[in-house]
């Protein structure tokens, strides 16, 4: 699942995500299904017990069920997320934060974009945030610094781009083959 991080008008996180999945299909190892949170109804007001707790009986808002359904069915995340004052978008906090065991012992990839550090620091935080939920982060990830004048047409101007999201993805292939393996023979201790 590749989700576009940026619910901003005008955004750029479409056109980064329609050129990795793109990659991830050429790639092979794929099904590629693009959600947009932009798309999703996300509030930001969450229940008093958190979903780690609640368990299957976490009292999730309807407009949420499908992207609830879509989460627990991908075996792997891509994450295409802006830079915004050194972090990432409320938009891929809340969505983190409605869920816990759709994350549990899945692959997570970055794809990021910004200025100077190309969405590095949302990318950081994120890391931490996805590591308490038991997700297991990918190293190598794709930065885009100065997209705006670093894509043209819908593709990087960075000829390399194309061979780093190769090693993202072949990453990300070999953790979802392992952890799917691992949680069907085996439950995952503590993600529940």
């Amino acid at each position: 699942m590749i989700i576009i991080g940026s619910v901003r008008e005008g955004r750029f996180g479409p056109a980064a995500a329609s050129w990795v999945a793109a990659q991830a299909r050429t790639h092979g190892g794929f099904e590629v299904e693009v959600v947009d949170l932009a798309e999703a109804d996300i509030p930001l007001s969450l229940p008093a017990a958190p979903p780690k707790f609640a368990g299957p009986d976490y009292p999730r808002p309807a407009g949420l069920a499908e992207t609830t359904r879509k989460l627990a069915e991908a075996d792997a995340f891509i994450i295409v997320t802006p830079e915004y004052n050194h972090s990432y978008p409320a938009s891929v906090k809340a969505v983190i934060d409605w869920h816990y065991t759709q994350w549990t012992a899945k692959p997570v990839a970055f794809v990021s974009y910004g200025g100077p550090a190309g969405g590095r620091h949302a990318v950081l935080h994120l890391e931490n945030v996805l590591t308490e939920l038991h997700a297991v982060t990918i190293r190598d990830g794709l930065a885009f610094p100065n997209f705006f004048t670093g894509w043209q047409d819908g593709e990087p101007l960075d000829a390399a781009a194309a061979g780093y999201a190769k090693t993202l993805l072949e990453q990300l292939s070999w953790w979802a083959t392992a952890l799917r393996a691992a949680r069907a023979a085996n439950p995952y201790p503590g993600g529940s």
